[in-house]
């Protein structure tokens, strides 16, 4: 994990990811290229952004550009910059070709665009990149402590084998398995076994919970752990059904960044 890809855009959400991605790329001494989707689509949710009105768009954005760049060029940190002016979800998915994990906001509701569950479901499924949710509150990646969300399936092990050099600079990794009846293949131990061939040790905990979402959320609120690992959704298919399970409710809620991967 080196390249880092940075969702950049004028929203209460930017210092957080830019701060995010500032402490990502020192952790592991990686690259980090801005993806500026500028003033985004002509249009807004009701499909009439006038002309005076996107010209105020413009302006705040090249100002935003301007306040990025003065910054990232005080931070002893190696960064390129990309242009964009098409919608969230197709930018991302065509820069993110060599990227090794994309930083993004949690959710994106405040301004004219899909909120975080389509755009990331889209990505998520389709880049075949980690992606690494922050939330709009959020100050830095704090790697104290990690909440590593396990329930067997190929999702959770390709999460987990994407954090790795991540986790690998964590100090307490703690794998949270919630028992909610939907745990038949891959125990907690092998993941935990997995991560000690890397120097890892991971402590299990076992939750008992008839639903999973609640009894991650409630982890991830508790104030014990800096961010979050969890695959980008569990056994359902379909992305509409997907964002109904556990990663909906981390994505819709969750205090602390989350790093989701397929």
């Amino acid at each position: 994990m080196k390249n880092i890809l940075l969702l950049i855009h004028s929203d209460r959400g930017q210092d957080g990811r830019l701060q995010v991605a500032l402490d990502l790329c020192r952790t592991i001494d990686g690259h980090v290229t801005c993806l500026d989707i500028g003033g985004g689509p002509a249009t807004d949710t009701d499909g009439c952004r006038d002309g005076g009105e996107r010209g105020g768009l413009l302006t705040a954005e090249t100002s935003a550009r301007s306040a990025v760049e003065a910054r990232l060029a005080g931070e002893d940190i190696s960064w390129d910059w990309i242009d964009a002016r098409r919608d969230i979800a197709t930018s991302l998915r065509g820069a993110a070709a060599l990227a090794d994990v994309i930083v993004v906001q949690r959710e994106l509701g405040d301004f004219a665009y899909p909120e975080m569950h389509g755009a990331g479901a889209d990505l998520i499924v389709r880049s075949g990149k980690p992606v690494l949710a922050v939330p709009a509150e959020c100050r830095g990646l704090d790697r104290d402590a990690v909440l590593l969300a396990w329930d067997g399936s190929r999702c959770a092990a390709c999460a987990l084998r994407a954090a790795v050099p991540l986790l690998r600079r964590t100090r307490r990794v703690t794998i949270v398995e919630v028992q909610d009846g939907s745990i038949t293949t891959t125990p907690a131990e092998d993941a935990a076994e997995y991560l000690s061939r890397y120097g890892i040790w991971a402590e299990i905990r076992r939750v008992d919970a008839p639903r999973a979402g609640p009894a991650l959320l409630a982890e991830a609120s508790s104030g014990a752990f800096g961010y979050a690992v969890m695959g980008g959704y569990g056994h359902l298919r379909l992305v509409e059904a997907a964002f109904g399970n556990a990663t909906r409710e981390m994505l819709g809620q969750s205090p602390i960044p989350v790093f989701l991967a397929h």
